[in-house]
């Protein structure tokens, strides 16, 4: 049997593989957990500060694992929480935690800008609105494919 993914796919697949297992492997030489890396990759995305809802949104981190890592961080004098109204909170980062975001998330951030920098405008465009357009059509099917009901399936 071939498999059910057309070449396409497994291509698509295989490239969203490494680039996850890149990103992990700068996370692990940085001396960072991949939701730790990632919970400072957001919050220098927004500055020096976050809400901690944002970070679970933006980060695509399990709020439980979020909450696990943020608690931590903040033992590790890395973060802390600030209220941000009734149920809300911000993480923020230390002193100590800027020092680190600066040798980590930074440094990952400022290669990413350069990566984009050194393509053209139209090039750059297209791949954030077909990767935009990948992302809507699979939300879209989602709940059809959870469901069972994709009217596109063969099967």
């Amino acid at each position: 049997m071939e498999g059910y993914s057309s070449k396409e796919i497994k291509r698509f697949n295989h490239l969203v593989g490494e680039i996850d297992a890149v990103y992990h492997e700068i996370a692990m030489k940085m001396g960072l957990s991949d939701s730790a890396s990632k919970i400072l990759y957001t919050i220098c995305e927004n500055g020096e500060y976050c809400p901690l809802l944002d970070i679970c949104r933006r980060s695509g981190v399990r709020k439980q694992t979020v909450n696990s890592a943020v608690r931590k961080l903040e033992a590790e004098g890395i973060v802390y929480l600030q209220p941000a109204g009734a149920k809300q909170k911000t993480v923020c980062l230390t002193k100590e935690g800027k020092k680190l975001a600066k040798r980590t998330a930074v440094r990952l951030i400022e290669a990413e800008n350069d990566i984009f920098s050194s393509w053209d405008d139209g090039e750059v465009e297209q791949y954030l609105a077909l990767t935009e357009r990948f992302l809507s059509d699979i939300q879209k099917r989602a709940d059809r494919i959870v469901g069972g009901r994709d009217e596109d399936s063969i099967i």
